[in-house]
């Protein structure tokens, strides 16, 4: 009897060493973060957010998994992680486009990116390059605007998704010229090239870290870089205003956000792992030679960034007439 009475007491022991509330007091995290793209693999979000999952797996001391979640221009992703329970255990890789250009384009959404997301940090931004198919007889920007104009809506643009920046610099493009080219979207922006190297789609505005082995390679025939100076990474493209456009400047940045709830202190704790993911040499290396620029900052400088986006690109949008039911 007193064995028995002592294995009770000893199961009453562990039970309460194991309680929730004991539980709670866990330090965080102590299981697997999910890191949600809301893009297929191999584009530009894909490509950070893998490099960026490595790093903070090796500061938090415990895996960041990414899962891949495309579909209707990063909604289904993003929709997903908004809607995940805000314990710090999904979060999601944020292009800005998601928040200045997703709210215009989309007239039905079951969630507000802006409002069921909370920001974290902004890692890093880039330009997008202009790319075409080396069957398409344009050697120049130039001639490419020549050939647009003789051949109204003949040439076809691909993205990654409508809504996406990609889109939206072809949108900005055509508007600027006046141009007839058809819109052609996909699943991500790995999709997209498949086809453009395929020669199914003419030109697209990826990206340039998803697309510059391509144009190493010889494979795509780039025509000029969308940001306001020369790419790091591509410092022989001019410009589209050095290439003709005046006034054209696309850019993009993605970030790490979470499910609005998240508790402030796991927000800081992830704002912090994610600076040390900006100060490590491996991680700006990578992200140098691939065309991102690193950004870094805390919570509140991203909530100004997404401010900045809705500026931006709000009447870039409504002027393109675009809208996805």
């Amino acid at each position: 009897m007193k064995s028995l009475t002592s294995l009770a007491s000893a199961t009453l022991l562990t039970l309460a060493l194991i309680s929730p509330q004991h539980l709670q007091a866990q330090p965080y995290p102590n299981k697997p973060v999910r890191l949600v793209v809301p893009y297929a693999p191999g584009g530009a979000t894909d490509i950070i957010s893998r490099a960026s999952a490595t790093e903070l797996s090796k500061t938090l001391g415990q895996s960041v998994v990414v899962d891949n979640r495309p579909g209707a221009g990063g909604n289904v992703g993003a929709e997903m992680a908004a809607k995940s329970a805000p314990d710090g255990y999904t979060m999601l890789m944020s292009p800005s486009s998601l928040h200045g250009i997703t709210p215009f384009l989309y007239s039905k959404l079951n969630y507000d990116p802006n409002k069921d997301l909370v920001p974290v940090i902004a890692l890093a931004s880039l330009a997008n390059v202009l790319v075409l198919h080396p069957g398409v007889k344009a050697n120049s920007l130039k001639e490419l605007i020549a050939l647009a104009r003789a051949q109204p809506g003949k040439l076809s643009c691909a993205s990654s998704g409508s809504g996406s920046t990609i889109h939206m610099s072809c949108e900005m493009f055509k508007q600027m010229l006046g141009l007839d080219i058809i819109h052609v979207p996909y699943r991500g922006s790995g999709p997209a090239l498949t086809d453009l190297l395929g020669g199914q789609v003419h030109m697209m505005f990826d990206n340039i870290p998803s697309a510059i082995s391509h144009i190493r390679s010889g494979k795509l025939r780039a025509l000029a870089t969308t940001g306001g100076t020369r790419a790091l990474a591509l410092p022989e493209l001019p410009t589209m205003v050095e290439a003709g456009v005046p006034g054209y400047e696309s850019t993009a940045w993605f970030g790490l956000a979470m499910p609005a709830g998240t508790p402030k202190e796991i927000i800081v704790r992830m704002n912090v792992e994610g600076q040390k993911a900006t100060k490590s040499p491996d991680f700006v290396k990578r992200m140098n030679d691939l065309g991102y620029e690193i950004v870094g900052g805390t919570p509140e400088q991203m909530g100004a960034m997404i401010q900045d986006e809705i500026r931006r690109w709000g009447p870039i949008v409504k002027a393109s007439g675009a809208k996805v039911d």
